[in-house]
């Protein structure tokens, strides 16, 4: 669904570029979920931007289930995003939703942008809202009258209910308690049956563990380590992935070890 091939991308001006990626290959398959993990400013968002086509490529491809759009205008964009192959949720439910709009208006919306009528869309809305743990008496209601996790869950919903082959989640549990993030987490893990494939952006590697196959770590713009979940976890090769396992609280039980720290101030001053 998500062929990444030694991409890269350049922030500023000319004479003043710095790269943002640098040569990052990946791909997820149909069902699959794939973790991006790293700190802020590794170029988790860049990644997840340049597959939406919302930055340019300086170098590299990208291929949406087969096509190859590294290169697409605005429109041939639109018509992708309205042919619901790929869907975007993004960290923060409130400024992604629109605070005048309801949340069944909301959640139609795409539906009749994608050319179904009203009965027919408030039907699909309706039938859908159980997938997500969400209520039918929350219809009526603007975004802000709903907590955080009703929030996310909308949003969500709303990328999912045009039933998208791919949908990358950036950041989608980091403002919510643990409660709210288990059940949009265990949302995620249903959709592997109905073979969405899934880009999950985080920088908690504790919370992609629980339902990435995949994950794959960002290091200044760099791949630095992929592979299966469990491998990286058990045994992580770079520095800069054995910090992020060793100071994950729910993998090791402890913050970061010394020998993690020790390789990643060496790392940072080579």
């Amino acid at each position: 669904m998500l062929d990444v091939r030694d991409l890269h991308v350049h922030y500023g001006a000319p004479r003043r570029r710095r790269p943002a990626l640098r040569g990052v290959s990946l791909s997820v398959a149909p069902g699959e979920t794939v973790g991006i993990i790293g700190e802020t400013g590794s170029g988790k968002s860049t990644l997840a931007r340049a597959a939406l086509g919302l930055v340019r490529a300086s170098a590299g491809s990208v291929l949406v289930d087969g096509e190859d759009v590294t290169s697409y205008g605005t429109r041939r964009w639109r018509a992708l995003r309205r042919r619901g192959v790929i869907q975007y949720v993004f960290q923060d439910p409130l400024r992604s939703l629109d605070p005048d709009l309801s949340v069944g208006t909301s959640l139609a919306e795409p539906l009749l942008i994608g050319g179904a009528g009203r009965e027919e869309a408030a039907a699909r809305v309706r039938e859908f809202l159980p997938r997500v743990r969400l209520e039918e008496d929350l219809l009526d209601r603007l975004p802000g009258e709903l907590s955080g996790g009703q929030r996310q869950r909308v949003a969500v919903a709303r990328a999912l209910v045009t039933g998208p082959r791919l949908v990358i989640l950036d950041e989608p549990v980091s403002a919510l308690d643990s409660a709210n993030r288990v059940q949009v987490l265990e949302i995620l893990k249903d959709l592997r049956a109905d073979g969405v494939a899934l880009v999950f952006i985080s920088h908690d590697l504790g919370s992609v563990a629980g339902v990435a196959d995949r994950v794959a770590v960002l290091y200044r713009g760099e791949l630095v380590e992929a592979g299966a979940t469990r491998e990286v976890i058990t045994a992580p090769r770079h520095p800069y992935t054995r910090l992020l396992v060793g100071s994950a609280p729910t993998l090791r039980g402890a913050p970061a070890d010394r020998a993690a720290r020790e390789a990643l101030r060496a790392l940072l001053h080579t």
